[in-house]
């Protein structure tokens, strides 16, 4: 059985290893509990969407871009979050998304406090953990997506990469574009076929 001190080991060997950056993750994708899963996996969908993948053997890392994906909690496993986050720019990590529920979401503003300067892009992963997320104080910034909107966070986080990178910028435009493209074709479909045979069936 894995513990919290093997991963804080692989984290503290990870940064270690001093990794060509081409062979660690740009994105770190994390969560307080795997009943996030549901809501985070837009994150996953954005970021594989744009071209991105998952990376899960640091010896055995995919070409291009990629990421990878934790659970971490802040109040369980404290300890962990620390080493994730104080590690994060050793281990090759450019933009973290970080996604917590509950009242006390404290997950993304403490990530961002231990990870700084690196940005961290926090989820709420439900409505009333939106105060929690986003109450960071002057200095310590978090950029933050609304409830339950990860899809939006790792669009995000491929926004902060495609500063300095044309063709990732490339894909963010085209895949917008074909977003748009799939609101225009329901609108004709609703114009030409009528209310009734678009809107879902009632209960």
């Amino acid at each position: 059985m894995t513990t919290v001190s093997d991963l804080i080991d692989l984290f503290e060997t990870e940064a270690a290893a001093d990794h060509p950056p081409d062979e660690t993750p740009d994105v770190g994708v994390i969560m307080g509990s795997d009943s996030d899963l549901d809501v985070m996996a837009g994150a996953h969908d954005a970021l594989t969407d744009l071209g991105f993948t998952e990376l899960t053997d640091y010896d055995d890392p995919p070409t291009g871009y990629t990421f990878e994906s934790w659970v971490v909690s802040a109040h369980r496993t404290p300890t962990l979050m620390d080493a994730y986050a104080r590690t994060a720019a050793a281990r090759g990590l450019d933009v973290i998304i970080a996604g917590a529920g509950g009242k006390s979401a404290d997950l993304p503003n403490m990530t961002a406090s231990l990870a700084y300067p690196i940005p961290v892009v926090g989820v709420p992963v439900q409505e009333k953990s939106v105060p929690s997320v986003i109450g960071m104080p002057t200095g310590a910034p978090i950029t933050a997506v609304d409830a339950g909107k990860s899809y939006n966070a790792g669009l995000a986080a491929a926004q902060f990469l495609a500063t300095d990178d044309p063709t990732l910028a490339d894909r963010l435009r085209d895949l917008q574009a074909a977003r748009q493209e799939g609101v225009a074709d329901v609108s004709a479909r609703l114009h030409s076929q009528g209310t009734d045979s678009l809107r879902s069936p009632q209960n």
